[in-house]
């Protein structure tokens, strides 16, 4: 159903289950997949492709030019996958060509009042992001992270998987796989336990993770630390996963309790 109110382009492509709500304005390069919700003022433009099931509350904006001085009218995209949902005055912006040309949002994600994501961000699958929370440019947000309300994630910065960032902090420093992070800028406070037990990871790969997560951080040293970590720690598939997160890109700092 599409209000008679709503401006949509005649390229646009639209399935026949979609509900489009009054003064909603979509542009010609956009693409909406069935049972997709759209809810009164919304503009959505740009090359913009949305699956299934996703729902958009009034005002939200969806797929207009990124905010990078750099970005001068060129192709790039915007693909969100199935069953998110965009608070009121979301806003999502397309990739830039120096970027990768492409921002992707997973499944099952919830984008709560007035956050943004960036161009060329990469968030994964059942992210919660609250209130006023901006991703800076070429964020990467793994699965199953949640952010806390008025928090800030600067540019190119990585959160791992299962990680919790607390509200108002601001976060400079990539953060571990389900690690807990805090703070003015942030720093580590320990892990996700509670969600890990959740999710029902087996008791001694949480236990061996909490071991590991003492010697990783031991020292400053975190990349000499790794090296001196017991092999039996590396067969465990959570520390495995953390070792892998840190020491993919050196170039990054990590978030630690020293920070």
């Amino acid at each position: 159903m599409i209000d008679k109110t709503a401006i949509i382009d005649n390229n646009a492509k639209i399935h026949s289950t979609a509900k489009i709500g009054p003064f909603t304005v979509i542009g010609p390069n956009v693409e909406i997949g069935e049972n997709v919700t759209i809810h009164s003022h919304v503009n959505i433009s740009g090359n913009t492709k949305i699956g299934k099931g996703n729902t958009f509350y009034p005002f939200a904006s969806i797929g207009n030019d990124p905010q990078d001085l750099k970005f001068n009218g060129e192709k790039t995209l915007l693909e969100i996958g199935d069953n998110n949902r965009f608070r009121e005055y979301v806003t999502v912006n397309p990739g830039t060509s120096s970027g990768g040309g492409l921002t992707k949002i997973g499944n099952n994600c919830l984008f709560m009042i007035s956050s943004h994501i960036a161009h060329d961000c990469k968030v994964g699958n059942n992210v919660i992001i609250a209130n006023n929370v901006p991703l800076g440019g070429h964020v990467t947000i793994e699965n199953n992270v949640v952010i806390g309300g008025n928090s800030a994630v600067q540019q190119f910065t990585r959160i791992g998987e299962m990680a919790m960032i607390g509200g108002m902090t601001g976060v400079l420093h990539d953060v571990i796989p389900y690690g807990l992070s805090t703070g003015n800028r942030n720093s580590l406070q320990g892990l996700n336990l509670i969600g890990l037990r959740r999710a029902k990871f087996e008791n001694k790969d949480i236990l061996g993770l909490s071991e590991a997560y003492k010697e990783i951080f031991a020292t400053r040293n975190i990349n000499e630390n790794i090296t001196k970590l017991n092999g039996s720690f590396k067969e465990n598939p959570l520390v495995k996963n953390v070792i892998d997160f840190i020491t993919k890109d050196k170039k990054r700092s990590i978030c630690t309790p020293f920070s």
